[in-house]
């Protein structure tokens, strides 16, 4: 059986003491931005940019857009009149950062083990760098993805969301195509890996480091040891233990909030013409698929929510979205557009939800299919409707 694994960098593949690699870090690009800013202006704005970050909820907004938003105002400048010095800085100052780190024991043979097994692994650290700083701290773990078929590896260019925010989790997954299979998150970090990943409803391992400190936390990992336990762990686990639950409402939240999101990040890298094209004449083009979304949002899942908010017990009626895709002309529309509009939707429908209390969501509805049902149902409907979409549309996007 085929697992995936999200696996986390810093302390976990790379053994990388924070308490001493982000102040050398910031000294570093601070002094040699010092010709353009005052050093302590730089940090300031930076650390200001990095918040933003982490708190981002937008889905159509990566995060690089998020801190330069943030950042650039800050110091007064244009991003031009600046870019090619933090270009510079990562090219030959940044490497300098390699000596506060090591290799971690285990590490890449862990790697190595995992793709010998057809195991699908993605890099899980927090998308809050520039790729090549990411693509760098990978080789100093002696993991370059030069060598390794990683599938995914987070970087501020392409995300939307950050650890904490299980909508992290759930756009890497959805990047992914929503594997079916076992999934397990290993990560060194409590609150970071572990408490995000579960409330996506996501196995998890925690790595513990020797020397840490304990920490106090209701947070519990479903195992926990050094690299080289967690493949044995595997093993030795039952595949249906390890397999996602993306049942209760936090989860269900991070996968709606988490759609837009990898779509945009999946269509960034797309020609835009391509978005208009079949696989096969009898199947949807990404545009299709996109207008179908949208629609299906704005005509359905919105009102249906606002209605069983306000009515008691309302009766909801069956919706067949399909024949709208030859109805509405989706194959003359514009899918960029598309997915802009349903970006705007979506997140209305995750502000209402959001503000929903536990009794909220199981207000009862009856529906023309699924007879009497409730709030969270349809919402586990949506996303798994969501989730068809995306497989569907990164299909298209391959052949």
């Amino acid at each position: 059986m085929s697992y995936t694994l999200l696996l986390d960098l810093d302390d976990t593949l790379l053994a990388n003491p924070m308490d001493q690699f982000l102040p050398a870090y910031l000294g570093k690009l601070s002094t040699h931005l010092s010709a353009y800013v005052e050093p302590s202006v730089m940090v300031q704005a930076l650390l200001a940019g990095t918040r933003q970050m982490v708190e981002n909820q937008q889905p159509d907004c990566t995060l690089m857009d998020v801190f330069g938003s943030v950042f650039y105002p800050s110091l007064r400048l244009q991003p031009q009149e600046i870019q090619p010095a933090i270009e510079q800085f990562y090219a030959d100052v940044f490497p300098s950062l390699q000596q506060l780190t090591q290799i971690k024991p285990g590490a890449i043979e862990l790697v190595d083990t995992a793709f010998e097994r057809g195991y699908r692994v993605a890099i899980s650290t927090s998308p809050l760098f520039p790729k090549t700083a990411v693509i760098q701290r990978l080789e100093w773990a002696g993991l370059s993805p030069r060598k390794y078929p990683f599938d995914l590896v987070g970087s501020f260019e392409y995300f939307h969301f950050s650890k904490p925010n299980p909508a992290f989790f759930a756009e890497m997954l959805a990047r992914m195509g929503w594997p079916e299979d076992p999934v397990v998150v290993v990560g060194n970090d409590l609150e970071n890996d572990i408490h995000s990943a579960t409330l996506l409803g996501l196995p998890t391992y925690l790595v513990l480091q020797e020397g840490a400190p304990k920490k106090n936390s209701n947070v519990r990992p479903m195992a926990a040891g050094d690299l080289t336990e967690l493949l044995p762990w595997l093993d030795q686990t039952p595949p249906e233990m390890l397999l996602p639950r993306y049942d209760e409402p936090p989860a269900l939240l991070a996968i709606l909030r988490s759609t837009p999101a990898a779509l945009n990040g999946i269509c960034q890298a797309v020609d835009p013409g391509r978005l208009a094209i079949r696989p096969k004449p009898e199947a949807w083009s990404p545009t299709e698929i996109l207008c179908h979304l949208r629609d299906v949002d704005a005509d359905v899942n919105l009102p249906r929510l606002k209605k069983v908010l306000t009515e008691e017990n309302p009766f909801i009626p069956g919706a067949d979205a399909d024949r709208w895709a030859t109805e509405r002309g989706y194959d003359q529309q514009d899918g960029q557009a598309a997915l802009h509009r349903f970006s705007i939707t979506r997140q209305e429908l995750i502000n209402l939800m959001g503000k929903m209390s536990p009794e909220d969501w199981i207000r009862p509805a009856r529906h023309a299919i699924f007879g009497p049902t409730h709030i969270k149902e349809l919402a586990s409907i949506n996303a798994s409707h969501d989730q068809i979409h995306i497989r569907q549309l990164l299909d298209a996007l391959s052949n």
